[in-house]
């Protein structure tokens, strides 16, 4: 009996070990987060100028195989950018009063504020000649008169490449011979060159500001104590409820309406939601899966509330994991997923994927109060 409680003695210290050494801090958890950003927007920028040289490919020579290749481009860059819409939605510098968020990944868009549409062969900014195309013209251009009048940003770009998605079977069919005879051609061509320009410049200026060294909004951020890991919870809590649940899935739900889906040209609206979902899951875990296959692993949220309450804190982890498995489970297209009746297949997929993201808002405003945060805004 004694070897026994002598083993099980040494056991339990072990164990004790185990937890202490397990355990981390505030200043940790903020410190890996700010790495995980970095990181993350460092991805978004290389496969952005990625996009950008595959669009200058197809502006020096326009062909069929060009523009999908630019096409493949965006899509592949968008991977990376969803990630980081977990870091929005508390004035960091990617929606802080400089508005850059406005000029990245504003919709819905109004693509005849652009470019011709069926039924209006002249409309938009390219096809009128007295509009300057400059980059002081379309940044004071974006948004005005509407939130839809969209000038910049991925979704700029995305109808540039597409075109408008007059199928139900397909994405835009945007020929490229709008580059080379069509009415407007080297307007057309030097608005998607500016544009983006503009956006590669813009996702420059947000990951400077998470860089490691300088007078940037990081070096405030991880002095921050409870007020950023406040600030963390509110990024994940928006977009999992008032963004990604609400605005981006149960507005569509309810209306039906291609428009309002969230990259409506190239039909990769369930791709957005799949990293919507993993960037939440990102910033909870403390961990970053880079472009390159780099593991970044670190001092998580997840493990500052297991250390005060870990029932919550795996209750959490299983509805944030739960949501990423409901959303790589919705079909593409979008737009066909969310119509028909409530007890269509795509619909039910859609919904299941909301519910997930409900059901982790509240787990979010839970974990936020282990930590004394007691109001936590979601976005609802």
């Amino acid at each position: 009996m004694k070897k026994l409680s002598l083993a099980l003695l040494c056991a339990g210290m072990l164990w004790n070990g185990a937890v202490n050494a397990a355990e981390v801090s505030k200043q940790q958890v903020l410190d890996q987060y700010a790495n995980v950003v970095l990181a993350n927007y460092q991805d978004s920028s290389a496969s952005a100028r990625d996009m950008q040289s595959k669009i200058d490919a197809f502006l020096a020579k326009p062909t069929t195989e060009s523009l999908k290749a630019a096409q493949a481009a965006w899509i592949e860059a968008r991977e990376w950018y969803g990630q980081t819409e977990a870091f929005r939605f508390y004035a960091g510098p990617i929606d802080d009063d400089a508005g850059l968020e406005g000029f990245i990944n504003a919709w819905p868009l109004d693509e005849v504020y652009i470019d011709y549409v069926k039924g209006k062969p002249k409309g938009g900014i390219i096809n009128n000649p007295k509009v300057a195309i400059t980059e002081k013209q379309l940044r004071g251009l974006n948004e005005r008169g509407g939130e839809q009048n969209i000038a910049t940003g991925w979704h700029a770009i995305e109808f540039l490449l597409w075109g408008q998605d007059l199928s139900k079977d397909s994405a835009g069919q945007r020929p490229y011979t709008d580059y080379t005879t069509a009415p407007n051609a080297e307007r057309r061509a030097q608005y998607l060159k500016l544009v983006t320009q503009m956006l590669v410049d813009d996702l420059a200026r947000v990951e400077q500001q998470w860089q490691a060294s300088g007078n940037n909004y990081r070096a405030k951020f991880v002095k921050g104590d409870l007020d950023s890991i406040k600030k963390i919870f509110t990024g994940m809590g928006t977009l999992s409820r008032g963004e990604l649940a609400g605005q981006r899935m149960e507005v569509a739900l309810d209306t039906q309406n291609q428009e309002d889906e969230h990259s409506c040209f190239s039909d990769n609206t369930h791709r957005d939601i799949v990293t919507d979902a993993k960037g939440i899951q990102n910033a909870w875990e403390g961990r970053y899966v880079r472009r390159s296959g780099e593991v970044l692993e670190g001092a998580s949220l997840k493990q500052l509330v297991a250390q005060k309450n870990a029932e919550i804190a795996q209750q959490t982890s299983s509805d944030i994991d739960n949501s990423v498995k409901l959303a790589e489970a919705i079909q593409a297209p979008f737009d066909r997923e969310i119509v028909g009746k409530k007890d269509a297949p795509g619909r039910k997929r859609v919904q299941a994927t909301v519910e997930s993201l409900k059901a982790q808002s509240k787990d979010l405003v839970n974990a936020a109060k282990e930590l004394g945060i007691k109001r936590l805004n979601t976005g609802v």
